[in-house]
Protein backbone atom coordinates (compact mmCIF):
# COMPACT_ATOMS: atom_id res chain seq x y z
CA UNK A 1 0.00 0.00 0.00
CA UNK A 2 1.80 3.35 -1.50
CA UNK A 3 2.12 6.26 1.26
CA UNK A 4 -0.44 9.31 0.42
CA UNK A 5 0.82 12.15 -1.10
CA UNK A 6 0.55 15.60 -0.42
CA UNK A 7 -2.80 16.60 -0.35
CA UNK A 8 -3.81 13.58 -1.64
CA UNK A 9 -6.99 11.53 0.17
CA UNK A 10 -6.63 8.01 0.56
CA UNK A 11 -10.05 6.35 -0.37
CA UNK A 12 -12.25 5.43 2.90
CA UNK A 13 -9.60 6.94 4.80
CA UNK A 14 -12.16 7.93 7.91
CA UNK A 15 -13.45 3.62 7.90
CA UNK A 16 -10.14 2.62 7.94
CA UNK A 17 -9.14 4.54 10.71
CA UNK A 18 -11.81 3.62 12.81
CA UNK A 19 -11.05 -0.21 11.97
CA UNK A 20 -7.10 0.40 13.03
CA UNK A 21 -8.14 2.52 16.09
CA UNK A 22 -10.55 -0.57 17.06
CA UNK A 23 -7.55 -3.16 16.58
CA UNK A 24 -5.22 -0.91 18.38
CA UNK A 25 -7.71 -0.24 21.29
CA UNK A 26 -8.52 -3.99 21.65
CA UNK A 27 -4.96 -5.18 22.00
CA UNK A 28 -3.87 -2.54 24.30
CA UNK A 29 -6.15 -2.47 26.73
CA UNK A 30 -5.92 -6.09 27.43
CA UNK A 31 -2.15 -5.29 28.14
CA UNK A 32 -3.48 -4.24 31.59
CA UNK A 33 -7.42 -4.74 31.72
CA UNK A 34 -6.86 -7.99 33.97
CA UNK A 35 -4.71 -6.18 36.46
CA UNK A 36 -7.80 -5.76 39.05
CA UNK A 37 -9.28 -8.89 38.26
CA UNK A 38 -6.69 -11.15 39.14
CA UNK A 39 -8.12 -11.38 42.94
CA UNK A 40 -11.08 -12.99 41.19
CA UNK A 41 -9.21 -15.23 39.10
CA UNK A 42 -7.20 -15.91 41.42
CA UNK A 43 -9.60 -17.91 43.40
CA UNK A 44 -11.47 -19.08 40.58
CA UNK A 45 -8.17 -20.64 38.96
CA UNK A 46 -7.10 -21.86 42.30
CA UNK A 47 -3.75 -20.35 42.00
CA UNK A 48 -0.98 -18.72 44.17
CA UNK A 49 -0.59 -15.11 43.99
CA UNK A 50 2.94 -15.60 42.19
CA UNK A 51 1.22 -18.08 39.66
CA UNK A 52 -1.85 -15.61 38.52
CA UNK A 53 0.70 -12.96 37.96
CA UNK A 54 1.67 -15.02 34.62
CA UNK A 55 -1.58 -14.33 33.04
CA UNK A 56 -0.12 -10.53 32.50
CA UNK A 57 3.84 -11.46 31.95
CA UNK A 58 2.37 -14.77 29.51
CA UNK A 59 0.29 -11.98 27.46
CA UNK A 60 3.37 -9.54 27.52
CA UNK A 61 6.33 -12.24 26.49
CA UNK A 62 4.48 -13.56 23.66
CA UNK A 63 3.52 -10.13 22.30
CA UNK A 64 7.37 -8.89 22.44
CA UNK A 65 8.48 -12.17 20.80
CA UNK A 66 6.16 -11.97 18.30
CA UNK A 67 6.12 -8.06 17.43
CA UNK A 68 10.01 -8.36 15.77
CA UNK A 69 8.80 -10.63 12.80
CA UNK A 70 5.89 -8.06 12.44
CA UNK A 71 7.64 -6.46 9.18
CA UNK A 72 8.89 -9.62 7.37
CA UNK A 73 5.44 -11.09 7.86
CA UNK A 74 3.55 -8.18 6.27
CA UNK A 75 6.08 -8.29 3.44
CA UNK A 76 5.68 -12.13 2.89
CA UNK A 77 2.35 -12.10 3.32
CA UNK A 78 0.88 -9.05 2.71
CA UNK A 79 -0.47 -5.88 4.75
CA UNK A 80 -4.06 -7.01 4.91
CA UNK A 81 -3.89 -10.58 5.50
CA UNK A 82 -1.38 -10.59 8.28
CA UNK A 83 -3.54 -7.87 9.52
CA UNK A 84 -6.90 -10.06 9.37
CA UNK A 85 -5.43 -13.30 10.71
CA UNK A 86 -4.23 -11.42 13.53
CA UNK A 87 -7.39 -9.74 14.59
CA UNK A 88 -9.21 -12.68 14.02
CA UNK A 89 -7.08 -15.02 15.84
CA UNK A 90 -6.93 -12.20 19.37
CA UNK A 91 -10.42 -11.97 19.32
CA UNK A 92 -10.86 -16.38 19.34
CA UNK A 93 -7.92 -16.31 21.64
CA UNK A 94 -9.36 -13.55 23.85
CA UNK A 95 -13.04 -15.91 24.25
CA UNK A 96 -10.82 -18.66 25.12
CA UNK A 97 -9.57 -16.79 28.45
CA UNK A 98 -12.78 -16.16 29.39
CA UNK A 99 -13.82 -19.66 29.32
CA UNK A 100 -10.90 -20.93 30.80
CA UNK A 101 -11.59 -23.33 33.53
CA UNK A 102 -7.22 -23.91 34.86
CA UNK A 103 -4.62 -21.51 35.14
CA UNK A 104 -2.79 -23.84 32.84
CA UNK A 105 -5.31 -22.61 29.87
CA UNK A 106 -5.44 -19.42 31.14
CA UNK A 107 -2.07 -18.83 30.49
CA UNK A 108 -1.88 -21.11 27.13
CA UNK A 109 -4.39 -18.65 25.71
CA UNK A 110 -3.29 -15.15 27.17
CA UNK A 111 0.07 -16.76 25.02
CA UNK A 112 -2.00 -17.00 21.95
CA UNK A 113 -3.36 -13.68 22.71
CA UNK A 114 0.02 -12.08 22.88
CA UNK A 115 1.37 -14.14 19.29
CA UNK A 116 -1.74 -12.60 17.26
CA UNK A 117 -1.99 -9.37 18.95
CA UNK A 118 1.77 -8.66 18.37
CA UNK A 119 1.31 -7.49 14.83
CA UNK A 120 -1.75 -4.82 15.57
CA UNK A 121 -0.17 -2.26 17.27
CA UNK A 122 2.88 -1.54 14.58
CA UNK A 123 0.62 -3.11 11.45
CA UNK A 124 -2.14 0.13 12.68
CA UNK A 125 0.72 2.64 13.41
CA UNK A 126 1.91 1.62 9.59
CA UNK A 127 -1.27 1.85 8.28
CA UNK A 128 -2.49 5.49 9.56
CA UNK A 129 1.44 6.75 8.56
CA UNK A 130 0.26 5.40 4.79
CA UNK A 131 -3.18 6.45 4.62
CA UNK A 132 -2.07 10.29 5.69
CA UNK A 133 0.34 12.40 3.81
CA UNK A 134 3.55 13.75 5.95
CA UNK A 135 1.95 17.02 6.57
CA UNK A 136 -1.41 15.58 8.56
CA UNK A 137 0.57 12.23 10.02
CA UNK A 138 1.00 14.49 13.84
CA UNK A 139 -2.56 14.53 14.10
CA UNK A 140 -3.00 11.03 12.94
CA UNK A 141 -0.32 9.59 15.43
CA UNK A 142 -2.52 11.27 17.91
CA UNK A 143 -5.71 9.89 17.18
CA UNK A 144 -3.56 5.99 16.54
CA UNK A 145 -1.68 7.10 20.01
CA UNK A 146 -5.55 7.28 21.94
CA UNK A 147 -5.66 3.60 21.31
CA UNK A 148 -2.02 2.65 22.27
CA UNK A 149 -1.73 4.84 25.39
CA UNK A 150 -5.17 5.07 26.18
CA UNK A 151 -5.56 1.56 25.81
CA UNK A 152 -3.90 0.54 29.18
CA UNK A 153 -4.65 3.30 31.22
CA UNK A 154 -8.16 2.99 30.82
CA UNK A 155 -7.77 -0.94 31.00
CA UNK A 156 -8.17 -1.15 34.95
CA UNK A 157 -11.22 1.16 35.18
CA UNK A 158 -13.03 -0.94 32.20
CA UNK A 159 -11.92 -3.89 33.72
CA UNK A 160 -13.08 -2.96 37.25
CA UNK A 161 -16.55 -1.91 36.31
CA UNK A 162 -16.59 -5.46 34.00
CA UNK A 163 -15.74 -7.55 37.35
CA UNK A 164 -17.90 -5.74 39.62
CA UNK A 165 -21.32 -5.88 37.80
CA UNK A 166 -20.64 -9.28 35.55
CA UNK A 167 -17.37 -11.31 36.36
CA UNK A 168 -13.37 -11.23 35.17
CA UNK A 169 -14.59 -13.53 32.56
CA UNK A 170 -15.61 -10.13 30.87
CA UNK A 171 -12.71 -8.76 30.68
CA UNK A 172 -11.88 -10.57 27.43
CA UNK A 173 -15.51 -11.08 26.00
CA UNK A 174 -15.31 -7.37 25.62
CA UNK A 175 -12.77 -7.83 22.40
CA UNK A 176 -15.49 -9.85 20.91
CA UNK A 177 -17.41 -6.50 19.61
CA UNK A 178 -14.08 -4.50 18.34
CA UNK A 179 -12.34 -7.39 17.17
CA UNK A 180 -15.70 -8.28 14.56
CA UNK A 181 -15.74 -4.73 13.74
CA UNK A 182 -12.22 -4.23 13.36
CA UNK A 183 -12.14 -7.24 11.02
CA UNK A 184 -15.29 -6.72 8.72
CA UNK A 185 -14.19 -3.13 8.23
CA UNK A 186 -10.61 -3.76 7.04
CA UNK A 187 -11.87 -6.88 4.69
CA UNK A 188 -13.99 -4.64 2.71
CA UNK A 189 -11.95 -1.30 2.60
CA UNK A 190 -7.77 -1.95 3.01
CA UNK A 191 -6.21 -2.33 0.14
CA UNK A 192 -4.60 -5.34 -0.52
CA UNK A 193 -0.78 -4.97 -1.16
CA UNK A 194 1.62 -7.23 -3.40
CA UNK A 195 3.19 -10.20 -1.36
CA UNK A 196 6.85 -10.82 -1.53
CA UNK A 197 6.49 -14.63 -1.70
CA UNK A 198 10.06 -15.05 -2.44
CA UNK A 199 11.47 -13.96 0.97
CA UNK A 200 12.97 -16.61 3.81
CA UNK A 201 12.44 -16.28 7.53
CA UNK A 202 15.48 -15.39 9.57
CA UNK A 203 15.02 -18.57 11.97
CA UNK A 204 18.08 -18.28 13.82
CA UNK A 205 17.77 -14.45 14.33
CA UNK A 206 14.00 -15.23 15.15
CA UNK A 207 14.89 -18.14 17.81
CA UNK A 208 17.64 -16.27 19.73
CA UNK A 209 15.77 -13.01 19.94
CA UNK A 210 12.76 -15.03 21.77
CA UNK A 211 15.31 -16.73 24.11
CA UNK A 212 16.93 -13.35 25.00
CA UNK A 213 13.16 -11.67 25.49
CA UNK A 214 12.06 -15.09 27.57
CA UNK A 215 14.99 -15.48 29.36
CA UNK A 216 15.42 -12.18 30.66
CA UNK A 217 11.73 -11.96 31.52
CA UNK A 218 11.89 -15.47 33.51
CA UNK A 219 14.96 -14.53 35.37
CA UNK A 220 12.91 -10.68 36.40
CA UNK A 221 9.67 -12.66 37.31
CA UNK A 222 11.60 -15.62 39.18
CA UNK A 223 14.08 -13.69 40.85
CA UNK A 224 12.33 -12.22 43.57
CA UNK A 225 10.97 -15.74 44.82
CA UNK A 226 14.12 -17.75 44.38
CA UNK A 227 16.50 -14.56 46.23
CA UNK A 228 18.22 -13.79 42.83
CA UNK A 229 21.60 -15.17 42.22
CA UNK A 230 22.00 -17.27 44.89
CA UNK A 231 19.60 -19.61 42.76
CA UNK A 232 21.11 -21.73 40.02
CA UNK A 233 17.17 -21.42 38.09
CA UNK A 234 18.42 -17.63 38.19
CA UNK A 235 21.97 -17.57 37.01
CA UNK A 236 20.19 -20.32 34.27
CA UNK A 237 18.41 -17.47 33.12
CA UNK A 238 20.12 -14.38 33.05
CA UNK A 239 22.89 -16.24 30.93
CA UNK A 240 20.22 -17.39 28.58
CA UNK A 241 18.67 -14.19 28.38
CA UNK A 242 22.27 -12.55 27.93
CA UNK A 243 23.44 -15.15 25.25
CA UNK A 244 20.14 -14.80 23.12
CA UNK A 245 20.02 -11.09 23.13
CA UNK A 246 24.07 -10.91 21.87
CA UNK A 247 23.76 -13.67 19.46
CA UNK A 248 21.05 -11.69 17.73
CA UNK A 249 22.47 -8.31 17.67
CA UNK A 250 26.22 -10.25 16.04
CA UNK A 251 23.62 -11.98 13.38
CA UNK A 252 21.67 -8.67 13.08
CA UNK A 253 25.16 -6.64 12.11
CA UNK A 254 26.88 -9.79 10.07
CA UNK A 255 24.36 -12.26 8.80
CA UNK A 256 23.56 -12.48 4.96
CA UNK A 257 19.29 -12.93 5.82
CA UNK A 258 18.32 -10.97 8.60
CA UNK A 259 14.26 -10.31 9.28
CA UNK A 260 15.59 -6.95 11.02
CA UNK A 261 17.32 -4.33 8.82
CA UNK A 262 19.87 -3.08 10.93
CA UNK A 263 19.78 0.35 8.46
CA UNK A 264 16.57 1.10 10.52
CA UNK A 265 19.79 1.98 13.38
CA UNK A 266 21.35 4.38 11.79
CA UNK A 267 18.60 6.34 11.48
CA UNK A 268 19.42 8.96 14.96
CA UNK A 269 15.69 10.24 15.06
CA UNK A 270 14.76 6.54 15.03
CA UNK A 271 17.24 5.37 17.16
CA UNK A 272 16.76 7.89 20.08
CA UNK A 273 12.91 7.62 19.70
CA UNK A 274 13.45 3.64 20.19
CA UNK A 275 15.35 4.44 23.43
CA UNK A 276 12.56 7.24 24.76
CA UNK A 277 9.75 4.96 24.08
CA UNK A 278 11.62 1.59 26.15
CA UNK A 279 11.84 4.02 28.97
CA UNK A 280 8.41 5.54 28.22
CA UNK A 281 7.03 2.32 28.33
CA UNK A 282 8.68 1.32 31.89
CA UNK A 283 6.71 3.85 33.43
CA UNK A 284 3.70 4.02 31.65
CA UNK A 285 2.90 0.41 32.56
CA UNK A 286 4.58 -0.09 35.47
CA UNK A 287 3.00 2.84 37.22
CA UNK A 288 -0.28 2.03 35.77
CA UNK A 289 0.50 -2.15 37.22
CA UNK A 290 1.24 -0.56 41.32
CA UNK A 291 -1.34 1.88 40.93
CA UNK A 292 -4.47 -0.89 40.99
CA UNK A 293 -3.14 -2.62 43.93
CA UNK A 294 -2.15 0.48 46.25
CA UNK A 295 -5.67 1.62 45.71
CA UNK A 296 -7.41 -1.52 46.68
CA UNK A 297 -4.99 -2.59 49.29
CA UNK A 298 -3.93 0.72 50.80
CA UNK A 299 -6.22 3.01 49.96
CA UNK A 300 -9.22 0.30 50.75
CA UNK A 301 -11.52 1.54 47.21
CA UNK A 302 -13.18 -0.75 45.93
CA UNK A 303 -12.79 -2.24 42.87
CA UNK A 304 -14.81 -0.66 40.70
CA UNK A 305 -13.96 2.75 42.52
CA UNK A 306 -10.50 2.04 42.22
CA UNK A 307 -11.31 1.71 38.47
CA UNK A 308 -12.40 4.90 38.63
CA UNK A 309 -10.04 6.88 40.26
CA UNK A 310 -7.82 5.62 37.66
CA UNK A 311 -9.63 7.17 34.72
CA UNK A 312 -7.90 10.78 34.98
CA UNK A 313 -4.60 9.30 33.65
CA UNK A 314 -7.19 8.34 30.27
CA UNK A 315 -8.19 11.73 30.09
CA UNK A 316 -5.17 13.62 30.81
CA UNK A 317 -3.56 11.46 28.24
CA UNK A 318 -6.84 12.14 25.70
CA UNK A 319 -6.08 15.87 26.04
CA UNK A 320 -2.95 16.31 25.69
CA UNK A 321 -3.13 14.16 22.73
CA UNK A 322 -5.35 15.96 21.25
CA UNK A 323 -3.19 19.20 21.89
CA UNK A 324 -0.03 17.65 20.64
CA UNK A 325 -1.25 16.37 17.42
CA UNK A 326 -2.22 20.30 16.58
CA UNK A 327 1.05 21.55 17.70
CA UNK A 328 3.45 18.81 16.53
CA UNK A 329 3.17 20.35 13.17
CA UNK A 330 2.98 24.16 13.88
CA UNK A 331 6.31 23.48 16.79
CA UNK A 332 9.80 21.94 17.31
CA UNK A 333 7.96 18.84 18.55
CA UNK A 334 11.49 18.81 21.26
CA UNK A 335 9.61 21.39 23.25
CA UNK A 336 6.72 19.06 23.38
CA UNK A 337 8.46 16.31 24.57
CA UNK A 338 10.46 17.47 27.03
CA UNK A 339 6.94 19.33 28.53
CA UNK A 340 5.89 16.12 28.51
CA UNK A 341 8.81 14.76 30.20
CA UNK A 342 8.78 17.25 32.91
CA UNK A 343 5.08 16.92 34.10
CA UNK A 344 5.27 12.94 33.78
CA UNK A 345 8.32 13.42 36.26
CA UNK A 346 6.68 16.14 38.57
CA UNK A 347 3.28 13.48 38.71
CA UNK A 348 5.84 10.70 40.04
CA UNK A 349 6.94 12.68 42.80
CA UNK A 350 4.34 13.82 43.89
CA UNK A 351 2.84 9.81 43.94
CA UNK A 352 6.09 9.27 46.23
CA UNK A 353 4.27 11.84 48.72
CA UNK A 354 1.29 10.11 48.71
CA UNK A 355 -0.21 8.57 51.68
CA UNK A 356 -3.95 6.47 52.07
CA UNK A 357 -5.29 9.57 53.84
CA UNK A 358 -4.75 11.48 50.45
CA UNK A 359 -7.74 13.25 49.35
CA UNK A 360 -9.44 12.24 46.66
CA UNK A 361 -9.22 15.67 44.33
CA UNK A 362 -5.31 15.39 44.65
CA UNK A 363 -5.44 12.04 43.81
CA UNK A 364 -7.34 12.73 40.55
CA UNK A 365 -5.04 15.55 40.18
CA UNK A 366 -1.57 13.83 40.23
CA UNK A 367 -2.84 10.79 38.09
CA UNK A 368 -4.36 13.43 35.43
CA UNK A 369 -1.14 15.02 35.40
CA UNK A 370 0.81 12.14 34.23
CA UNK A 371 -1.62 11.14 31.42
CA UNK A 372 -0.88 14.38 30.21
CA UNK A 373 2.86 13.97 30.03
CA UNK A 374 2.60 10.75 28.55
CA UNK A 375 -0.03 12.12 26.05
CA UNK A 376 2.72 15.05 25.17
CA UNK A 377 5.93 12.75 25.15
CA UNK A 378 3.66 10.09 22.85
CA UNK A 379 2.41 11.90 19.84
CA UNK A 380 5.45 14.15 18.40
CA UNK A 381 8.22 11.10 19.38
CA UNK A 382 5.95 9.12 17.14
CA UNK A 383 6.21 12.15 14.76
CA UNK A 384 10.13 12.87 14.65
CA UNK A 385 10.80 9.36 14.87
CA UNK A 386 9.85 8.42 11.37
CA UNK A 387 10.23 11.18 10.05
CA UNK A 388 13.59 10.50 8.54
CA UNK A 389 13.01 6.81 8.09
CA UNK A 390 12.63 5.31 4.91
CA UNK A 391 9.09 4.26 3.79
CA UNK A 392 10.25 1.16 2.91
CA UNK A 393 11.60 0.26 6.24
CA UNK A 394 7.86 2.30 8.27
CA UNK A 395 6.47 -1.91 8.67
CA UNK A 396 10.14 -3.44 9.87
CA UNK A 397 10.41 0.04 12.27
CA UNK A 398 6.64 0.28 13.73
CA UNK A 399 7.76 -3.70 14.47
CA UNK A 400 10.74 -2.64 16.48
CA UNK A 401 9.35 0.49 18.26
CA UNK A 402 6.84 -1.33 19.45
CA UNK A 403 8.97 -4.31 20.69
CA UNK A 404 10.88 -1.31 22.21
CA UNK A 405 7.32 -0.33 24.16
CA UNK A 406 6.85 -3.79 25.02
CA UNK A 407 10.12 -5.31 26.70
CA UNK A 408 10.30 -1.76 28.61
CA UNK A 409 6.82 -2.41 30.18
CA UNK A 410 7.69 -6.09 30.43
CA UNK A 411 10.89 -5.20 32.26
CA UNK A 412 9.34 -2.52 34.24
CA UNK A 413 6.37 -4.33 35.86
CA UNK A 414 9.06 -6.80 36.53
CA UNK A 415 11.23 -4.53 38.45
CA UNK A 416 9.67 -2.23 40.21
CA UNK A 417 7.26 -5.64 41.51
CA UNK A 418 10.71 -6.93 42.81
CA UNK A 419 11.54 -3.62 44.22
CA UNK A 420 8.18 -3.31 45.81
CA UNK A 421 8.83 -6.45 47.95
CA UNK A 422 12.18 -6.16 48.62
CA UNK A 423 11.56 -2.42 49.88
CA UNK A 424 8.59 -3.56 51.82
CA UNK A 425 10.42 -6.61 53.61
CA UNK A 426 13.16 -3.70 54.28
CA UNK A 427 10.93 -1.28 55.59
CA UNK A 428 9.42 -4.39 57.53
CA UNK A 429 12.62 -5.35 59.32
CA UNK A 430 13.19 -1.17 60.13
CA UNK A 431 10.15 -0.59 61.58
CA UNK A 432 9.79 -3.67 63.89
CA UNK A 433 12.26 -2.98 66.52
CA UNK A 434 10.27 -0.14 67.29
CA UNK A 435 7.06 -2.23 68.52
CA UNK A 436 8.59 -2.61 71.82
CA UNK A 437 7.29 -2.42 75.66
CA UNK A 438 10.19 0.01 75.74
CA UNK A 439 8.69 2.56 73.15
CA UNK A 440 6.51 5.01 75.36
CA UNK A 441 4.15 5.64 72.78
CA UNK A 442 2.40 2.00 73.32
CA UNK A 443 2.55 1.99 77.11
CA UNK A 444 1.87 5.62 77.51
CA UNK A 445 -2.38 5.25 77.76
CA UNK A 446 -3.78 1.99 78.79
CA UNK A 447 -6.05 0.95 76.75
CA UNK A 448 -3.11 1.12 73.66
CA UNK A 449 -0.69 -0.98 75.78
CA UNK A 450 -3.59 -3.02 76.26
CA UNK A 451 -4.64 -3.65 72.78
CA UNK A 452 -0.95 -3.54 71.18
CA UNK A 453 1.00 -4.95 73.79
CA UNK A 454 3.44 -7.21 72.16
CA UNK A 455 3.59 -9.83 75.05
CA UNK A 456 0.28 -11.28 73.71
CA UNK A 457 -0.73 -12.89 70.76
CA UNK A 458 -3.35 -10.78 69.57
CA UNK A 459 -1.06 -7.55 70.20
CA UNK A 460 1.50 -8.80 68.42
CA UNK A 461 -0.38 -9.85 65.18
CA UNK A 462 -2.05 -6.45 65.18
CA UNK A 463 1.31 -4.71 65.72
CA UNK A 464 2.77 -6.34 62.62
CA UNK A 465 -0.90 -5.94 60.68
CA UNK A 466 0.13 -2.41 61.47
CA UNK A 467 4.17 -2.19 60.87
CA UNK A 468 3.57 -4.56 57.42
CA UNK A 469 0.31 -1.76 56.15
CA UNK A 470 3.24 1.05 56.40
CA UNK A 471 5.87 -0.72 55.25
CA UNK A 472 4.03 -1.58 51.80
CA UNK A 473 2.97 2.52 52.20
CA UNK A 474 7.01 3.77 52.36
CA UNK A 475 7.65 0.66 49.50
CA UNK A 476 5.44 2.21 47.20
CA UNK A 477 6.44 5.87 48.20
CA UNK A 478 10.12 5.23 47.34
CA UNK A 479 8.92 2.98 43.76
CA UNK A 480 7.35 6.43 42.54
CA UNK A 481 10.35 8.48 43.16
CA UNK A 482 12.66 6.19 41.32
CA UNK A 483 10.14 6.15 38.54
CA UNK A 484 10.36 9.78 39.00
CA UNK A 485 14.01 10.04 38.50
CA UNK A 486 14.13 7.53 35.32
CA UNK A 487 12.23 9.69 33.46
CA UNK A 488 14.42 12.55 33.74
CA UNK A 489 17.22 10.96 31.62
CA UNK A 490 14.72 11.06 28.38
CA UNK A 491 15.91 14.94 28.37
CA UNK A 492 19.46 14.09 28.54
CA UNK A 493 18.15 12.11 24.54
CA UNK A 494 16.48 15.38 23.03
CA UNK A 495 19.21 16.87 21.74
CA UNK A 496 20.01 14.13 19.56
CA UNK A 497 17.05 14.53 17.81
CA UNK A 498 16.33 16.77 14.57
CA UNK A 499 13.38 18.65 14.04
CA UNK A 500 11.41 17.49 11.15
CA UNK A 501 11.79 20.02 8.19
CA UNK A 502 8.45 20.65 6.21
CA UNK A 503 8.13 22.12 2.98
CA UNK A 504 7.72 26.06 2.67
CA UNK A 505 3.69 27.05 3.23
CA UNK A 506 3.35 23.24 3.80
CA UNK A 507 -0.64 23.54 5.23
CA UNK A 508 -1.16 21.40 8.62
CA UNK A 509 -4.56 19.83 8.85
CA UNK A 510 -6.84 17.96 10.96
CA UNK A 511 -6.62 14.11 10.71
CA UNK A 512 -10.19 13.81 10.20
CA UNK A 513 -10.42 17.04 7.48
Amino acid sequence: MAAAAKGEVFPHRGIITVCAMAATLMQALDSTIANVALPYMQGSLSASYDEITWVLTSYIVAAAIMTAPVGWLSARFGQKNLYLVSIIGFTVASMACGIATSLYEMVLYRLLQGVFGAALVPLSQGTMLNIYPAEQRGSAMALWGMGVMVGPILGPTLGGYLTELYNWRYVFYVNMPFGIAATVGLWLFLPAEKQESGLRFDWFGFSVLAIGIAGMQLMLDRGEIKDWFSSTEVIIECVTGVAGFYLFIVHMITGERRFINPAIFRDLNYLTGVIIMFAVGMVLYASSALLAPWLQELGGYPVEVAGILMAPRGIGTMMAMMVAGRLASRMDPRLLIAAGVVLMTWSLLRLSGWTPAIGEWSLFFDIMIQGAGLGLVFVPLNVVSFATLPVRLRYEGTAVISLSRNVGSSIGISVFEALLTRGAAVEHSTLAPFASPLNRALSATPGIANALSPATPHGAALLNQMIDYQSQVIAYNNDYWLMGLMALPILLMLPFVRRPQASPGEPVHAAMD
